[in-house]
């Protein structure tokens, strides 16, 4: 048995490396954000009426239930994913109807596409193996849910995740009012560098639904970043660029959880 069986993610995984960061957690925030207001099942965000009231909050929580996942033990992973699981079904019971299952693999492709797109335009390339590793974590999160037809492969996931963009995003009435709540809960120079982030890392049928634009100015400020991240300049431009509310809750990002720490020692 693996010495790391009790954990759900190895903590010398490559996906804990990629969740344990603010930076790169931010910017997979910014990809979802982008995606989410596209995909053709977000009127089941709008049904409970949490997405359009504070679509941040809404988001956040994507991001803070993948990273409870990621660094906490097996068992109280599990656990996590079932009260993901749990309160979807209470939301379908509400609603009377049943999320799609593509629906479900589509958040879970999200996960899976911005969390490598992240890392890479923040740090560097991944490995094909590396790939793989980010996959298969978040595969068996959908495997303890209970979503079917999940690829077996990263290379088959790929063929999937092509098919879910050409097939499950348009430009809706949702998606206006949705960006329309992004800037007014950011502000106009938040709002701004949202869409810089997102035009790093949205793929490319998600930037020209979205009517994103081609070259983001962030690309060479991001090439800077790479050797200035560690300076307390550059984390006092980030804390600043936060809204006050979010501020404490994404710098905590950069801190190891418990879990984390108790097994590194």
């Amino acid at each position: 048995m693996s010495q790391y069986s009790q954990f759900f993610v190895a903590p010398d995984s490559v996906v804990r490396t990629i969740w344990g960061k603010a930076d790169t957690v931010l910017f997979i925030f910014a990809g979802a954000a982008a995606e989410f207001a596209l995909n053709k099942a977000v009127d089941w965000l709008y049904f409970t009426g949490r997405l359009p009231a504070d679509p941040l909050a809404r988001l956040f929580s994507t991001v803070e239930y993948a990273r409870q996942i990621v660094f906490a033990e097996r068992a109280d992973a599990e656990r996590a994913i079932d009260t993901i699981t749990a309160i979807h079904a209470a939301v379908e019971a509400k609603r009377g109807m049943v999320i799609p299952a593509w629906a479900y693999r589509d958040v879970l492709f999200m996960l899976i596409d911005y969390s490598i797109r992240a890392f890479e335009a923040l740090e560097r390339p991944l490995n094909p193996a590396e790939k793989q590793e980010v996959f298969e974590v978040f595969t068996r999160v959908g495997q303890r849910m209970g979503i079917p037809e999940l690829p077996a492969s990263h290379a088959a996931w790929l063929q999937a995740r092509r098919h879910h963009l050409a097939e499950h995003l348009e430009h809706s009435a949702f998606t206006a009012d949705l960006y329309q709540q992004y800037a007014r809960h950011l502000g106009p120079v938040r709002y701004r560098l949202l869409l810089q982030a997102q035009r790093v890392v949205a793929p490319t049928q998600v930037s020209q639904l979205l009517r994103l634009g081609r070259i983001p100015w962030l690309l060479p400020v991001l090439s800077v970043y790479r050797y200035a991240q560690h300076l307390s300049l550059s984390q006092w431009a980030r804390a600043s660029l936060l809204p006050n509310e979010y501020r404490e809750k994404i710098l905590r990002l950069d801190i190891a959880p418990s879990t984390l720490l108790s097994a590194a020692t």
